[in-house]
């Protein structure tokens, strides 16, 4: 039996109308429960902020009682020296804000004034606390709306000190207006929380400490007025998991084992409900709630939304929370969703009879294709007449979106191949989180890492110090042109540092949004090393040019002075010669002439010195007397050592020539007397010493210079450039000292000396004489005495 496809169209145009008309009603239902339930968490959300407003217009005026009263006492408008007016002016703010339970004013000497509501005998009672050189008086009063007394007592037993209280304890250490935790007052009963405020004293220390005390129940009757559905309800969660507001207040206090009162947990909460959806509220269980949550959770079977709102604020640390049953909103469209159903059948039958019509229409052109195929099978009509049009529209519809779909591909291949055969590294990040989307073979190159290891990288992985504005642009946070350049350092894979230029550009779509971003990426690290070494040039040339202008000056320096220095001994001497011609016998002015002649002679040692120091040899090798070079090089530090304390001692036996650039080795000796000088400037007990000595050891000369200082820092790599234990050094002295005595043929060391201190040696090679003969000769050591022409011995020089 074949079927015939008008009847099949017929029943299936029928129960795609039914199928339809189904959707329709369930969808309908579903959409209306879920703007329902988005109603619930939307109503949920106001009653959480109605509750958040209250509660901080409940508390506000309390911030503003206890700061003016701090200012009051803190410009001494009102002090605790005058309790009846201060008394006075804790009254009245107690009659203006219903919600204080009491004000108080706390001092740093003891005193306390507090006025709070009072159940009896009348309606206000002040405790009035003095301390008055030692002796303690506290004073309970009552009073009347119009402050009257009504009834007046001492309490000599009441231990009360109000700087041994939290509130007064964090005031003082935080020296700003403070909140407490909530807890149960111990006069009312009731929960409340105490707001404190320092009175300061001018030189930032504290005088005393103003506070008031508010009782939260009226939050719990604001709570409970709120109406959540049917049987919805709101409470408050303090940061601790206390819930220190509910619409039954008595659900609020639990008692401990010794009859204190105390705030309820969330965990041992006596509304089952609230439990089950903010036990994870409790201290320590999860992070503080920063913004607000909306979710839903099953208890007994029912399902409930929840809404948690963010803390109230930093100084109130409370969250509110709200939930109802789901069946509050939805009930009544789940009671109409089977009458709907019902009527939604009967509308599918009724238009299943319209449906079979329409069915019938539309199959006539098919049918009438069908006969026009049997009249021409029968041949009734000729095959040229036109076929009915039916799909040309979908064909043309077809070829373009062909059309379009073979240029994307063109286009997509065609920036695909630019990207994969760049000369620079490209790569594209994800805006928001930077990850490595896609990377060319450049790219890889130059990090190290293969694609398929950066498709699980950042590109924050990459870099060393991220650059903020590069960082920015990942999460398109105030990215105005959406586009960055600049030079990044990165770690290759090896952990190589290397230097890039990168830019980077946002790709948005057609809204605006941000798509990725197009990195292209260059390796810069060998032009910065040449431009890091072309700048330390120019530095060394500047210092050189520096150097050569100073040595200049020194050396007319040392030509200028030398020439009076020269008159002064001869006048001196002719002095004296004249003296002994006159046969004078002044022995003090002979021996201050004497003393003139000397020290003139003295000076133009140093000059001297200084001049064969500085002078030019244009580094060539020469001959030179070792000993000779040594006097003159102390004579060059000796102003340094007698301003440091430091007393230079030597011990020269007479030594062969040596053979090196003399420049240079006076140079060493310099830089290492320096060094061996500011070491012991920070030894503070014991005598300062350094001690030059020289031996022959075989065809070399040795020089050592010692010193009884703190000795060097194991962890100082000494002939390193750029290590030094001097804050203010440059670590390159010893580093130059090391090569200048290699190039002249020696070697420079360090060792520990036996006192302790540091000794610096170095070695020469001797010119002209066999080492083993000249120490033969020797009848023993030649000592001079610093200062001094002729005498034997140890050479010493206090500086």
């Amino acid at each position: 039996m074949r079927t015939s496809l008008g009847a099949l169209l017929a029943i299936g145009l029928a129960g795609l109308q039914f199928i339809a008309v189904m959707v329709v009603v369930f969808s309908s239902h579903i959409t209306s429960e879920r703007a329902l339930l988005d109603h619930a968490r939307g109503l949920l959300s106001d009653v959480g902020a109605n509750i958040t407003e209250h509660s901080k217009s409940f508390l506000g005026p309390a911030r503003g009682a206890a700061e003016l009263s701090a200012r009051l006492a803190q410009s001494d408008v009102i002090t605790s020296e005058n309790p009846e007016l201060l008394e006075r002016l804790l009254f009245q703010q107690l009659q203006v804000a219903p919600q204080f339970a009491g004000l108080f004013l706390g001092s740093e000497d003891g005193d306390f004034i507090y006025v709070m509501r009072s159940e009896g005998p009348a309606p206000f009672r002040s405790k009035i606390i003095t301390v008055d050189n030692g002796t303690r008086m506290t004073d309970l009063i009552w009073r009347d709306d119009d402050f009257t007394v009504v009834e007046q007592r001492q309490d000599p037993d009441d231990p009360y000190d109000p700087r041994t209280r939290p509130w007064y304890e964090k005031a003082r250490a935080e020296l700003t207006t403070i909140w407490t935790a909530p807890y149960i007052f111990f006069s009312s009963q009731q929960p409340g929380i105490t707001l404190a405020s320092p009175v300061l004293d001018g030189g930032g220390g504290i005088r005393g400490v103003v506070g008031v005390d508010i009782e939260i129940s009226e939050i719990s009757d604001f709570l409970a007025r709120q109406r959540i559905g049917k049987t919805g309800r709101a409470l408050i969660i303090h940061e601790n998991g206390d819930v220190i507001a509910h619409p039954n207040k008595e659900f609020l206090k639990s008692e401990d084992a010794d009859g204190t009162l105390r705030f309820a947990s969330i965990g041992d909460f006596e509304d089952p409900i609230a439990r089950a959806a903010f036990l994870q509220l409790t201290a320590g269980s999860t992070e503080p709630v920063t913004r607000e949550a909306v979710s839903q959770f099953s208890y007994e079977g029912e399902s409930y939304v929840s809404v948690v709102k963010p803390v109230v604020s930093e100084k109130l640390p409370w969250t509110i929370a709200a939930y109802a049953p789901e069946n509050d909103f939805t009930e009544v469209i789940k009671q109409n969703r089977m009458m709907n159903t019902w009527i939604a059948l009967a509308v599918a039958i009724v238009t299943g009879v319209f449906g079979l019509a329409l069915a019938n229409y539309i199959h006539k052109p098919v049918r009438a294709f069908a006969v026009r195929s049997a009249l021409i099978s029968q041949g009734e009509i000729p095959p040229s007449e036109p076929l009915p049009a039916t799909y040309r529209e979908l064909e043309r519809a077809n070829a373009t979106l062909m059309q379009q779909i073979a240029a994307r591909r063109e286009t997509e291949i065609e920036y695909g191949r630019t990207f994969a055969l760049s000369s620079r590294g490209m790569a594209q990040i994800e805006a928001g989180s930077g990850r490595l989307l896609r990377v060319n073979e450049k790219f890889s190159e130059i990090t190290g890492y293969s694609s398929d290891e950066l498709g699980q990288m950042t590109f924050q992985d990459l870099v060393i110090r991220p650059d903020p504005s590069l960082s920015q642009l990942y999460g398109y946070v105030g990215v105005e042109d959406g586009e960055f350049r600049g030079e990044v350092p990165c770690r290759r894979k090896d952990g190589e540092t290397i230097w890039t230029s990168v830019n980077a550009i946002m790709v948005h779509n057609q809204e605006g949004a941000p798509l990725h971003l197009v990195l292209t990426m260059d390796d810069i690290t060998q032009y910065r090393l040449k431009e890091e070494q072309i700048s330390e040039l120019n530095k060394d040339l500047t210092s050189l040019s520096r150097h050569n202008t100073m040595g200049q000056l020194a050396a007319g320096l040392a030509h200028e002075l030398n020439q009076p220095l020269t008159a002064i001994a001869q006048n001196a001497d002719t002095a004296l010669l004249t003296l002994k011609q006159l046969s004078l016998s002044d022995p003090e002015l002979q021996e201050i002439l004497t003393e003139i002649e000397e020290q003139s002679l003295r000076a133009g040692e140093i000059i001297r010195a200084l001049r064969g120091f500085i002078r030019k040899d244009e580094g060539v090798r020469t001959m030179f007397d070792l000993k000779e070079l040594v006097e003159q090089t102390e004579r060059l530090v000796i102003a340094e050592a007698h301003a440091a304390d430091v007393t230079i001692e030597t011990d020269l036996p007479p030594l062969p020539p040596v053979e090196a650039i003399r420049i240079q080795v006076a140079q060493v000796l310099v830089n290492l007397l320096r060094n061996a000088i500011e070491s012991l400037a920070s030894n503070t007990e014991g005598e300062r010493r350094v001690r030059v000595a020289a031996t022959v050891a075989g065809d070399k000369v040795q020089v050592c210079v010692e010193d009884n200082g703190p000795g060097v820092d194991p962890n100082i790599n000494l002939f390193t450039a750029f290590e030094s234990t001097k804050a203010d050094g440059m670590g390159i002295g010893l580093s130059i000292c090391q090569t200048i005595v290699q190039t002249n043929g020696g070697e420079l060391w360090h060792e520990p000396a036996p006192d302790g201190g540091a000794r610096f040696c170095f070695d020469l090679v001797a010119g002209g004489i066999d080492a083993s003969d000249h120490m033969a000769s020797l009848d023993g050591p030649e000592q001079k005495r610093s200062g001094q022409s002729g005498g034997s011995g140890r050479r010493q020089q206090n500086t």
